[in-house]
């Protein structure tokens, strides 16, 4: 896999050796955690062109500021967060000594009994999970304040989201971070995202909105949980960093190998005679449907997002970055 595209020369952020040395203890790392990550070998080829440079950058962010960076990673379904988020940590920690902690904006989802409740007393569209208006935004301010405040002897917990069985896990199994971090990455689909004007939501804009939202409630409902507790989640983050994909037809696609993978998972649970009625997967009509639900505001991250996030990663249709924009620049990169 050649490189298609290379850091930006002017953000190359502190000294070559610095890099360098991050390169060889990310390699080295990297080489027990690829078969997880389940990623090309030709990544490999990438740390010392994008990867560690990113890393570099974000490293320098954090030097310059009190207290943990909290970074946002933003994505279409199927864009790679969390890939991303997994090679950032292994860089972060194994090349420049940082303590990382993430999670998912998906893991802060309503319950399912919850979003139950929403569809009967709102609109029949909040059951299924995805847009605004289906986390628990308070408890992500919540996770990410003790965090952010921890001490050596805090426990954090973070709740985990099965979208096998499209709800929320026993607190049992939830994840449990010990003590302070430096880097606290909360990555999401819409995470970062702003609402959308008022009279940018008169047309619906596919069949799920002309069909079961024809007068707008779901959708302008969305937006005023975007416009409010939203923002308050979001005015958390320092750094935004955006997955942006070449097209909506590119989200299906990656979306749908998704729920490929997850199919195979559920084959082995079959395999290995463990039962599977309650575990939930799509055919491609019920995927094309689910997208719909996220295919307005995706479209308009898509379009504003790019001009005011710290960090663009242009996806292609192969999805490889093939360019990479900045738009907060750092003035001091040493």
């Amino acid at each position: 896999m050649g490189v298609i595209t290379r850091w930006p020369q002017d953000q190359l952020c502190l000294s070559y050796r610095e890099r360098e040395d991050a390169v060889a203890a990310v390699e080295k790392a990297f080489a027990s955690t690829l078969e997880s990550l389940k990623v090309d070998i030709g990544l490999v080829d990438m740390f010392e062109a994008i990867y560690v440079p990113l890393g570099a950058w974000i490293t320098c962010r954090k030097r310059q500021k009190d207290g943990p960076l909290v970074i946002g990673i933003n994505g279409a379904q199927g864009a790679g967060k969390s890939t991303l988020f997994n090679l950032l940590e292994v860089i972060l920690t194994e090349g420049f000594g940082l303590k990382v902690v993430g999670f998912s904006i998906d893991d802060l989802y309503k319950t399912y009994n919850e979003r139950v409740e929403l569809s009967e007393t709102i609109h029949p569209l909040l059951r299924t999970r995805g847009v605004p208006g289906t986390h628990d935004v308070d408890l992500g301010i919540e996770i990410l304040n003790s965090l952010k405040n921890s001490t050596d002897e805090s426990v954090t917990k973070i709740p985990v989201f099965d979208k096998s069985t499209d709800d929320r896990c026993q607190a049992s199994v939830w994840q449990e971070w010990v003590g302070p971090a430096d880097v606290i990455v909360l990555e999401g689909w819409c995470v970062g995202a702003d609402p959308q004007k008022p009279e940018e939501l008169v047309e619906a804009i596919n069949e799920l909105e002309q069909e079961k939202d024809p007068n707008g409630e779901w959708r302008d409902y969305v937006n005023t949980q975007l416009a409010g507790p939203y923002q308050a989640l979001y005015s958390m983050l320092d750094v935004l960093v955006m997955l942006k994909v070449p097209s909506m037809d590119a989200v299906f696609e990656w979306r749908s190998l998704q729920e490929k993978k997850l199919a195979e998972r559920v084959k082995y649970i079959y395999d290995t005679q463990q039962p599977t009625e309650h575990l939930r997967i799509m055919n491609e009509e019920q995927i094309k449907s689910f997208i719909q639900h996220y295919e307005r505001l995706t479209r308009h991250m898509l379009e504003e997002m790019p001009q005011r996030a710290d960090v663009t990663l242009c996806l292609n249709n192969n999805h490889k970055i093939a360019e990479i924009m900045i738009n907060n620049p750092l003035q001091s990169c040493g």
